[in-house]
């Protein structure tokens, strides 16, 4: 039977026994499935970033091991039952890891952190935020290239590809995974690799969660005992000096330690703000930042620290318990004048939008709006294909300025509004950047929105290959369908 048919087949079957698998769980795992009345349930149902991802699921499931995992997963597929998996709990969309009525299961008890015994790859449980995992490393000298953010969550950076301080040196994250131990649909649990399942171990390197359920990474390790960076703030006059040293760095980035995220940030007064990372304990303003340095700046925290360090200093402009929505997308060019013109295009649309935010949405209640970019170029792609390369099908021949739009809001009766707000206003930025001949159908997954696709970006053939994998191992859609967060490959 093709995944097709099997899904058109089992459609109303789901809906009649959305609410069957905790009390399956409940008879076949006593003490690992929590009732809304139990305190592990009311903790668990709400940790998560936003407020966007909070539901009421049915029960919530915290397996106590992979193996108790895979017999939960086995014991939902047999009675059908629909359910969610939420890791860090960090992807603010609705659904996208959490369920209501069905079962929720929650990676907290999946606690593996280890060194190898040469400290050259790191065991990872998906129960982690990289805050944890840095902090962990930090007195081996060590680290993986992992979230920017401290807590950000472990699996979903990794499945969705992982845009990481250390790319132009690595890659992307999942570049770095040389082994996943996970649960398949059919309640095996078995470990992926470039030598067992190889054709799957591609499809993990950005497929996220349409394959099955991770228990374990292997990742590869980085010596990086300290790193120059921080947060380097201009004021709105210096904008276009600003966009120019964005467009300028990300034409010709020509040394692998360097890591940037130029931003601009609206508001009362208008900023200007690019983290600069350097993999060096011994370098600091170097030349190759000087685009931005050279900018008269307002506020300066560039100094030499760890990693962990870093991404605590990153967390502390994340706001926990506050709606949000992350849009992404993405443009290319081979020179320095072209991706200046995607920039500018962004920028300019982004703005000339925001007037139409504030007339929904009362400036009290917006804490948070902001546009990025991430420049991803060919020290980035030949990291990646030296260790393998991935789904993502990004083109070694040009350069892509990836960029996300943020904004968080307080009072849950404006989520409507923002979320019209940001969808137009993307429609507008793709519309301008495609007649400019500089659009690209790349999103990446970790800044994408619910109303944005995923995979097609990746290009018809790794498309077409990430849907042949998923029907191989998936044959009936168990994670199409009975899991129906999360960005699918059909």
């Amino acid at each position: 039977m093709r995944l097709s048919s099997a899904l058109a087949a089992v459609t109303l079957a789901v809906s009649a026994t959305a609410n069957s698998g905790c009390q399956t769980l409940k008879n076949a795992l006593p003490g690992s499935v929590y009732a809304p009345n139990t305190s592990v349930y009311k903790y668990e149902s709400q940790e998560f970033w936003s407020n966007t991802e909070i539901l009421s699921p049915g029960c919530v499931f915290r397996p106590k091991s992979g193996e108790q995992l895979a017999k939960g997963v086995k014991k939902l597929v047999d009675a059908w039952a629909q359910f969610a998996v939420r890791g860090g709990g960090h992807m603010g969309i609705k659904g996208a890891n959490n369920i209501n009525d069905g079962v929720l299961i929650v990676m907290s008890n999946l606690t593996t952190l280890h060194l190898s015994e040469d400290e050259s790859l790191l065991s990872v449980g998906p129960a982690y935020r990289w805050s944890d995992v840095y902090k962990y490393l930090e007195p081996h000298g060590l680290a993986v290239p992992g979230g920017r953010i401290g807590p950000v969550g472990v699996p979903g950076l990794l499945l969705a590809g992982g845009v990481n301080f250390y790319g132009n040196e690595v890659g992307w994250a999942a570049d770095s995974v040389v082994n996943y131990e996970i649960v398949l649909a059919d309640g095996l649990l078995t470990n992926v690799n470039k030598t067992h399942l190889p054709d799957l171990f591609w499809a993990l390197k950005g497929g996220s969660s349409n394959f099955g359920i991770v228990t374990r990474f292997d990742v590869e390790t980085i010596k990086s005992p300290k790193i120059w960076g921080g947060t380097y703030t201009v004021e709105a006059k210096y904008l276009d000096q600003f966009l120019e040293a964005a467009a300028t760095f990300s034409a010709d980035i020509s040394d692998p330690k360097t890591h940037v995220v130029p931003a601009v940030v609206p508001g009362k007064t208008t900023m200007a703000s690019v983290i600069l990372f350097y993999d060096s304990d011994m370098i600091s303003y170097p030349d190759v930042f000087k685009p931005f340095t050279d900018i008269p700046a307002v506020s300066n925290t560039l100094a030499f620290k760890t990693v962990r360090e870093f991404a605590d200093e990153t967390a502390a402009m994340v706001i926990p318990h506050i709606n949000d929505i992350f849009v992404a997308g993405t443009v290319t060019g081979t020179n320095r004048t072209e991706l200046l013109q995607g920039i500018s295009i962004i920028n300019s649309t982004f703005f000339a939008e925001l007037p139409k935010l504030y007339a929904k949405v009362p400036a009290a209640n917006l804490t948070t709006i902001q546009l990025d970019w991430q420049p991803i170029g060919s020290l980035w792609m030949e990291a990646s294909a030296k260790r393998g390369g991935n789904a993502l099908g990004l083109d070694p021949k040009k350069v892509y300025l990836c960029y996300a739009e943020v904004v968080e809001w307080t009072g849950s009766k404006y989520d409507d509004a923002v979320m019209e707000w940001v969808e137009q206003t993307t429609n507008k930025i793709n519309d301008a950047t495609e007649k400019a001949g500089l659009y690209d159908p790349f999103n990446y997954m970790g800044d994408a929105a619910g109303f944005q696709e995923i995979f097609p970006g990746y290009g018809p053939a790794n498309h077409q290959e990430l849907q042949s994998i998923a029907q191989k191992y998936d044959p009936y859609g168990v994670f199409q369908t009975l899991m129906p967060g999360g960005f699918k490959v059909f």
